[in-house]
């Protein structure tokens, strides 16, 4: 292939599309803050000399910054990682519609826009037929509306036998903590109401309110669609990212999304995954989408699906569907995929050619205290190793020969360990050794040891796919 990426993004991520680059013979450009200097994306390329293909920038949300870099060093393209710019729509559309178009590596803005926005995401699905989460697919901004609204779902809830029910009152407008309040009451509900009708005026200028049935008792699953802007697609199977922290971070991820080892479920598990790819290709199909996305969902314990939104990106997790997925007898590299996909290829294989075989599980291993409220912890590593076996992989901008300051501008997230085995079982078991046989060490400012979430990722392995 031919183009040079500028990787806009920084810590493993940046070191997995290098990687997945140099597989595609394609040159690369990384950028990196002052933060991140002694990073390992930083410290496996070149600072100076004639050759220089890393750059220090202010900020990796600065555009203008970035847009510099790629235009002094000659990229034609742009991959954004996931955070940051992955999904702006503006920095997208600038990309393509400047002077010097660069191709960024992602769904076509309009697309993005579209799908970015979670009230039009939840409209487009209920028209096509798409379980959403019972409640309001638009912005509610009469008092007498919302209350009936919100009676009329509590109500259903209380049908259906449902305790303890409630609702959610949810600033359209965006914001999370205190744009988001619970009500169980309806006697209570005219005044949460006005106090959030209000913060939303304050901090979006828009006092639109959506209304939605609370859901409790349910896992987060996704689907990884694969696309091309020649009206292909496929998926890469179902995950399950329900162990989160209190802040909703996820931290342990297995695919697939469901399986019996784990648990007795009320209801026909395949028949439930195959039901959300079906939804997730049949929205994918609707907006035309052209890249790599993953489709949230979560499913009541009764079997019941609800679509989420929809991340026009690549995540985090998405090598946990390429561990259980084989072409050709290989996994495959999403991020390769991605990559070739926006750089105009077909994806060049169809659904029947992937398999699909045995569980994974990614690990995520942060500096942060979960006994705390997963509090980050900021100090100096000094000793960092995980071992090496035919069924597992490390991916990590900490490096392993120096000491290694913890940035504070960042969450402290170390690595994603994934393991892989032929039953969830099996993957299990090679988690929980994974995790015994890896070594950190290090100390705060004030000489205390490094604490990691270790023994909390160990401790939940056994809740992987369970109610």
């Amino acid at each position: 292939m031919e183009g040079k990426v500028l990787i806009a993004n920084r810590g493993e991520i940046a070191i997995r599309i290098m990687n997945a680059c140099r597989d595609l013979g394609l040159d690369y450009v990384v950028v990196y803050t002052e933060a991140d200097k002694e990073s390992e994306h930083v410290q496996r390329n070149r600072t100076g000399g004639t050759d220089q293909n890393a750059w220090r920038i202010t900020s990796y949300t600065e555009p203008n910054d970035i847009l510099a870099v790629a235009d002094h060093t000659g990229c034609t393209a742009i991959h954004p990682g996931y955070g940051f710019f992955s999904e702006d729509f503006r920095f997208a559309r600038r990309t393509a519609t400047r002077n010097r178009p660069i191709t960024f590596i992602g769904p076509d803005w309009k697309v993005i826009k579209h799908l970015g926005d979670k009230i039009n995401t939840k409209r487009v699905a209920n028209q096509l037929g798409i379980p959403t989460i019972p409640g309001t697919d638009s912005p509610i901004y009469n008092e007498m509306e919302a209350e009936e609204i919100a009676l009329e779902l509590l109500e259903n809830q209380r049908e259906q036998g449902i305790e303890d029910p409630s609702v959610l009152v949810k600033a359209a407008a965006g914001g999370g903590g205190m744009g988001i309040e619970e009500v169980k009451e309806i006697e209570h509900f005219r005044r949460i109401y006005r106090q959030l009708q209000n913060y939303a005026k304050r901090q979006f200028g828009d006092g639109g309110v959506l209304i939605e049935q609370c859901l409790r008792d349910y896992n987060h699953l996704e689907v990884q669609l694969v696309c091309s802007r020649y009206n292909e697609r496929v998926h890469f199977s179902s995950r399950n990212c329900t162990i989160q922290s209190t802040g909703r971070q996820k931290r342990v991820e297995a695919a697939p999304g469901f399986h019996s080892s784990c648990y007795h479920y009320d209801f026909d598990e395949q028949k439930v995954l195959d039901q959300i790819v079906s939804y997730s290709l049949k929205l994918a199909e609707h907006v035309n989408y052209d890249n790599v996305g993953t489709w949230e969902w979560i499913v009541s314990r009764d079997g019941q699906p609800y679509l989420l939104e929809v991340n026009t990106r690549i995540q985090v997790e998405n090598d946990v569907s390429a561990r259980i997925s084989y072409l050709d007898n290989k996994q495959p590299n999403l991020i390769r995929e991605q990559i070739r996909l926006a750089l105009g290829e077909r994806i060049g294989f169809k659904q029947h050619d992937i398999m699909f075989r045995g569980a994974a599980i990614e690990l995520r291993i942060v500096a942060e205290d979960p006994r705390r409220g997963f509090a980050p912890w900021i100090g100096t590593i000094t000793e960092f190793s995980f071992p090496c076996h035919d069924w597992s992989t490390i991916y990590t901008h900490v490096p392993a020969d120096r000491p290694y300051t913890i940035p504070s501008d960042f969450d402290p997230n170390l690595a994603l360990a994934l393991v892989w085995g032929d039953s969830m079982d099996e993957a299990k078991q090679r988690a929980a050794r994974f995790i015994d046989e890896t070594s950190i060490r290090g100390t705060d400012s004030a000489g205390g040891p490094i604490v990691t979430n270790l023994n909390y990722l160990k401790d939940n392995l056994d809740r992987l796919l369970t109610f």
